[in-house]
């Protein structure tokens, strides 16, 4: 994989973590309306940006298992960065409503 291919990744882990990130978000913000359907709704789509953002960090990982060597550009560890922040914001965005909810 070239250096451009790997920034296209980079961008796309970039969008689509982003994205993820800001879904949670905006699920904590409905279940403080108490706007159960939003919630869920928001937490799915959540859930799917997260596994896009996902399945491109599985793919290069493999391929690094496969022997393919990379020179990791610094885009590529702040998309990482992003990767790591959405799982985070994910994970707690539902431990929050969860407790909102009770």
């Amino acid at each position: 994989m070239n250096k451009e291919e790997l920034y296209d990744r980079s961008f796309h882990l970039i969008m689509h973590s982003g994205n993820a990130r800001s879904c949670a978000m905006e699920a904590i913000s409905y279940a403080k309306q108490e706007k159960s359907e939003a919630v869920a709704a928001k937490l799915k789509e959540a859930d799917e940006e997260f596994v896009k953002a996902h399945h491109i960090q599985t793919e290069l990982i493999q391929k690094e298992a496969g022997g393919e060597a990379f020179e990791i550009p610094l885009l590529f560890i702040h998309a990482q960065d992003h990767l790591m922040n959405a799982m985070t914001t994910l994970e707690l965005a539902k431990e929050i409503i969860a407790l909102h909810q009770r």
